[in-house]
């Protein structure tokens, strides 16, 4: 007789040592055991916000940043579960950790997440509280995970699986030494004790008899595994860094902005000041603050806590952010947002139209046709500053630091991308073919605007609309054939705002009779224009390729890192932007004027 074990060592697939990256199933939602009640996670509730760019740690650990191994790059929601792809840091510390994964011999993944809305419900008379609505913050290596389903990804199956096949005479031909031998063999394919061996040899079992107290003993130690870790596993508690960060910044951040909906978890720090805080991070670090002064609170806080600059940082990244979502500029609004996986050359293919269906006679040939294919390219640069918030700003509790300058970093980001896309259309750059964006003869996408001579500027404008709305229509593709560009905008400067939309509006269309052939357009205003007089017609940029911009994947928008400071007395915070824009199409814009 046979017995057949699973011996699983997961060396996952995925893993690329050049890039040090690794895919990864961090959650399957999957049940874990609390005290009083079962936790479960609705992974459709996941908010993966503030995922992306999050940092992995080393087992929940963010003391310091030797404890984080690397951030995640992207995510998102698979039929398997919570979908992770981790980039590892060029530490020594993180390269073994990655060296360990790929090797299998390290394989625990467990995330960090805070909780903003809970659904109680009862199962088998246990208390059930589901996670309706989340957020995780951290994704950590550990030991033992909590839930058995996350795994380092290994393309479609997580582990290779080798049978191990021990064969055996029937226990009617046997001695007692060799039935001796056969449960020794048994239990230590197990991986049982050598007392527990003994123990079987000395109640004289039968191998089989030992077999199936084998499987039993596994059954058992399996089970009491998965309570244990249920136990050691805390996911995420009102220790944790992260999540204090989260809580306690979004209550700095409402004191200056009464208007902001206060979730139920930050309302434990509603009220307190900057130093209270201070103080707060350091009793949970164990620091007794009996009689210190407030200066001395914050400084120590900076320099001992982790949580205390942590903090800092969310409230400073979410005024950052609220300036940065302000109102569009009108350039970005008619550019078409990517992303770049790294800051190499991003090779922007445009492939032309597919070749004219021919006839087939019957039993005749089927020709095989060819598609042409252009490319442009740009890269994706890093740009940045650092911003320090003084110890004098902290101690006064003063929240104009956190909202002024901030608030001017996120206007500054939105600027600076708007700059750069003004830049690309005014510039008129010459492309792969040698010709520039915007060439009458080349293109075909370029006038003189019409001179009002007899004509009102209305008429005028009106004029020009038509003919390059024809023009736009007339566009053929890569090979020759027509693809009837639609115009959908028209980009103007501030000077001609007022023209502009009297052009558009010329014509109320109160009955068939009265119809305005460019109500279908809509007025983007442009103030980072330069020129007075030139205006564009622009497609959409969802529908037709024409001016394009990339962050840095899993990065998008201004990234921010604060550390307590050296240089400056106080808290430091890099706000770090990974952009890029170019030109990839010109069959989508049109340009009036000289």
């Amino acid at each position: 007789m046979t017995i057949h074990l699973r011996a699983a060592t997961p060396r996952p697939s995925t893993l690329d040592a050049n890039l040090r990256t690794v895919e990864a199933i961090v959650s399957t939602g999957a049940p874990t055991a609390r005290a009083g009640y079962v936790e479960r996670l609705d992974l459709s509730g996941a908010d993966l916000s503030r995922l992306i760019g999050g940092p992995v740690l080393d087992g929940h650990r963010a003391e310091s940043t030797r404890d984080q191994l690397g951030i995640i790059e992207a995510a998102e929601l698979r039929s398997e579960g919570l979908w992770v792809r981790i980039k590892f840091r060029s530490t020594a510390a993180a390269q073994a950790v990655l060296s360990d994964i790929g090797d299998g011999t390290l394989r625990g993944l467990s995330i960090g997440y805070s909780v903003q809305q809970w659904r109680e419900g009862q199962q088998e008379n246990r208390r059930v509280r589901t996670a309706v609505k989340w957020t995780p913050v951290e994704v950590s290596v550990v030991p033992i995970p909590a839930d058995a389903g996350a795994h380092f990804r290994n393309g479609e199956s997580s582990m290779e699986n080798e049978t191990i096949e021990t064969t055996t005479q029937p226990a009617g031909n046997l001695t007692r030494a060799d039935m001796n031998r056969e449960i020794r063999s048994i239990g230590q394919l197990a991986g049982l004790t050598a007392e527990w061996i003994n123990g079987q040899i000395d109640a004289e079992a039968t191998p089989e008899q030992a077999r199936a107290a084998a499987f039993e003993e596994m059954a058992t130690r399996q089970a009491q595994t998965r309570t244990r870790s249920a136990r050691a596993e805390i996911i995420a508690d009102h220790s944790d860094p992260a999540v204090i960060a989260t809580r306690a910044g979004e209550a700095l951040f409402a004191r200056s902005h009464p208007e902001h909906q206060l979730s139920e978890p930050a309302r434990a720090h509603v009220g307190l000041t900057i130093p209270d805080m201070a103080r707060e991070c350091l009793r949970r670090a164990g620091i007794s603050t009996s009689g210190m002064a407030t200066e001395t609170l914050v400084t120590r806080a900076l320099h001992t806590t982790s949580d205390f600059p942590l903090i800092l940082g969310d409230a400073v990244n979410r005024e950052l952010r609220r300036s940065y979502q302000a109102p569009v500029s009108g350039a970005r609004l008619l550019a078409r947002q990517t992303t770049a996986r790294d800051f190499r050359a991003k090779r922007r293919a445009i492939l032309g139209e597919a070749p004219e269906l021919e006839k087939v006679n019957e039993g005749g040939e089927f020709k095989h046709g060819t598609i042409d294919e252009a490319a442009e390219t740009y890269a994706v640069a890093t740009f940045g500053k650092i911003i320090a918030i003084s110890r004098q700003a902290l101690v006064n509790d003063d929240l104009g630091a956190f909202t002024t300058v901030p608030a001017a970093m996120g206007t500054a980001a939105l600027n600076f991308e708007a700059a750069q896309l003004v830049a690309k259309i005014e510039g008129n750059p010459q492309m792969s073919d040698g010709i520039a964006v915007f060439d009458a003869d080349g293109h075909g996408n370029a006038k003189a605007a019409t001179t009002t001579g007899g004509f009102s500027m209305t008429d005028a404008i009106a004029a020009d609309l038509d003919v390059a709305r024809t023009a736009m229509r007339r566009k053929t593709g890569l090979s020759g054939a027509p693809i009837d560009v639609a115009p959908r905008y028209v980009l103007a400067p501030p000077e001609l705002e007022t023209e502009m939309q009297k052009a558009l509006a010329a014509i109320q269309a109160t009955s068939s009779e009265d119809f305005n052939p460019f109500s279908t357009l809509a007025l983007v205003v442009e103030p980072r224009l330069t020129s007075q007089t030139r205006w564009y017609v622009v497609a959409d940029p969802a529908t037709v390729d024409g001016l394009e911009y990339a962050y840095l994947e899993g990065a998008p928008g201004p990234q921010i890192e604060t550390r307590a400071g050296f240089e400056v007395d106080g808290t430091q915070v890099k706000v770090r932007l990974d952009y890029g824009c170019g030109w990839v199409d010109h069959r989508g814009w049109y340009r009036v004027g000289t």
